[in-house]
């Protein structure tokens, strides 16, 4: 399966703990970062993705295997 890649302003939905959500796409992140104490593994094969959340200020990390765009 070809891994999708999404750009800044992408909508994107992932399942968090709290079920779904969905946020806007606002940084891509293609090298190792520090997050919120945590340090997240990203390189331009494997990019990781800083969204904001719809619902909520909230911004969350994540990896491009677990978003899905939505329209």
């Amino acid at each position: 399966m070809m891994k999708q890649k999404f750009k800044k302003g992408d909508h994107v939905r992932w399942n968090s703990e709290a079920g779904y959500v969905s946020g806007t796409i606002i940084k891509v992140h293609t090298s190792d970062f520090d997050y919120k104490g945590h340090r997240h593994r990203a390189s331009q094969e494997e990019p990781q993705y800083e969204i904001k959340s719809d619902k909520t200020d909230h911004i969350a990390a994540h990896k491009g295997t677990a978003l899905s765009k939505t329209k």
